[in-house]
Parts: structure tokens; C-alpha cells; sequence
């Protein structure tokens, strides 16, 4: 493509949504690895406040998630 044209929509639309999808993903990864040590402190009898908000966040994530790509 010759410099000083745009990209057609809807390629940029494809790659802002692969982008989220990959950021979506990327949160879902990070949540659920940051969970391991929340599940430690249950098993010690510690309930860490914001790990039911983790585990919310991560189901709407998912959620989110597979009904991008099972379109």
C-alpha cells in the first residue's frame, strides 16, 4: 500500500478486535495467576476481600471471551 493511504475499515476494525481480544486474554491470564495466592490464604483460613471480585471479573472476562469467537 502506497504511503498516505488509510487503511480500509474494516481491516482496522478486525485488528482493533484481535487486539482486544488478545488484551481480554492477557487479563484473564493475569487475574487468574494473581488467584493462586488468594487460594493459599483460604487454605489458612484467610479470605482475601477482593478475590470473589477476581473470580467476577475473570467469569465476565470469559464470558466476554468466547462470545467474540464463537461469532
Amino acid at each position: 500500500m502506497p504511503t498516505g493511504q488509510s487503511v480500509p475499515l474494516a481491516v482496522a476494525k478486525t485488528h482493533a478486535h484481535r487486539l482486544e481480544l488478545q488484551r481480554e486474554a492477557k487479563q484473564i491470564l493475569e487475574l487468574s495467576q494473581s488467584i493462586q495466592p488468594d487460594i493459599e490464604h483460604v487454605s489458612r483460613g484467610l479470605f482475601p476481600k477482593d478475590m470473589i471480585e477476581k473470580l467476577k471479573r475473570i467469569e465476565k472476562l470469559s464470558k466476554h471471551l468466547r462470545g467474540q469467537i464463537d461469532k
